[in-house]
């Protein structure tokens, strides 16, 4: 009996690991009983988001949904401004280069001391309390604060930021329920006055910050609108620090559960080398979808497998990052892997995460403080995930330190 791609077992959401294993194994260009198919071999993965053959305009260009609510949302996805992530060619070009100047690995360097500065702040009352939950105390707040000061946003209303930033990142998940997209959509709608306030007021008292610099770019002409401003700074907020906050807890976790690796961390310090396995190991972000524009082969042994236009492809990064053929023993965390940093975890292609320097300088800073900072770290009890499948990381992770 061939595997089965069910994003509703809890044991799937619970660890997709094994999963993703049997699917390469037995079916590995999978296609559920929804009609999506789903990959899991690193080349397919590959293949399928550097092809040119693939769009990232779901809204536009995928045939099948799975309920009459996932419908009405694509068919006003098709006339709403879309964000650079579900933007294609010549559109994505152009906004990319655009922005692309601001993540720069050089320009996000310089931001290593003040990533730095609020890690060692995050840190303070752990030394004396022993006690440190790592995604309240250290994994939100620093990407947090880092985000808003590079747009120079007020940091007065995180939390309701984080309550949107849940929503609407509830809704990528494949099992999103009609209630969940309706959520989203209500945060969206908070959060785009929210932020239409503090373009408004930003236009009149430009400053040296991201915002300032893209508000410039869209007045200089038609090179951005000011819909695709607001939809690259929704993008930016969210993006900005929610998938972060899971790479810092997942990537502790996985150190606390291999602890000759956590040692080598406490004695030698972390290198963004190091931080491509733990991002390859366990990564934030699982699944992204691509829809053919045109009928597409993969290869299975012997047998060719079309794939007809207008299909949603899934495909698994974390199943690519644990495939024995690119990966030896996979399921190892090795922070000396020599080929670590071909991970997907931030995609590939044209769509590679913008942000991948900052969310690397990140993790590194604030990994290496926590690891070296305290001789002594053991979990204070299991740790919580979120319910995801998506976007996957822990929740709570509670830690003894000294």
């Amino acid at each position: 009996m061939r595997p089965v791609f069910d994003p509703f077992d809890p044991a799937f959401r619970a660890d997709p690991y094994p999963f993703y294993d049997a699917l390469r194994t037995h079916d590995p260009v999978h296609t559920t009983p929804f009609g999506m198919v789903v990959l899991t071999r690193y080349e397919d993965v590959a293949w399928t988001l550097k092809s040119p053959q693939f769009s990232r305009d779901i809204d536009q260009y995928a045939t099948q949904t799975s309920s009459p609510a996932r419908q009405r949302r694509r068919e006003q996805g098709r006339t709403r401004t879309k964000s650079i992530l579900n933007l294609d060619p010549p559109d994505h070009t152009r906004l990319r280069r655009l922005v692309a100047k601001s993540f720069t690995p050089s320009a996000i360097e310089r931001l290593r001391s003040r990533v730095r500065e609020l890690v060692g702040e995050a840190l303070t009352s752990s030394r004396d309390t022993k006690r440190l939950e790592l995604i309240d105390d250290v994994a939100f707040p620093v990407p947090f604060q880092v985000i808003s000061e590079l747009l120079d946003m007020p940091t007065d209303r995180a939390d309701e930021l984080r309550d949107w930033s849940q929503a609407i990142t509830k809704s990528l998940e494949p099992t999103a329920s009609d209630e969940e997209l309706a959520a989203s959509d209500a945060a969206i709608d908070l959060l785009v006055p929210y932020l239409t306030e503090i373009i408004e007021h930003r236009r009149r008292h430009l400053g040296d910050d991201m915002l300032s610099s893209l508000i410039t770019v869209e007045e200089a002409g038609d090179q951005m609108t000011t819909d695709e401003l607001m939809a690259f700074v929704v993008l930016l907020y969210i993006a900005g620090h929610e998938t972060t906050v899971n790479l810092i807890g997942n990537a502790m976790l996985a150190l606390m559960r291999n602890p000759d690796e956590l040692r080598r961390v406490q004695e030698l310090g972390i290198s963004a080398h190091a931080v491509d396995e733990l991002l390859r190991f366990d990564g934030p972000v699982q699944l992204t979808v691509r829809i053919p524009l045109t009928e597409v082969t993969y290869r299975v042994g012997d047998e060719e497998i079309v794939v007809a236009p207008g299909t949603s492809v899934m495909t698994s990064l974390g199943g690519a990052n644990h495939d024995p053929s690119m990966f030896t023993d996979p399921h190892r965390l090795d922070l000396t892997r020599v080929n670590a940093p071909r991970h997907m975890a931030f995609a590939s292609g044209i769509h590679y995460c913008l942000g991948a320097s900052l969310a690397r300088l990140e993790a590194e800073e604030a990994i290496g403080a926590v690891a070296q900072s305290f001789s002594e770290i053991e979990l204070a009890r299991e740790p919580e995930w979120r319910d995801r499948l998506t976007i996957r990381g822990v929740s709570r992770l509670e830690l003894s330190v000294s």
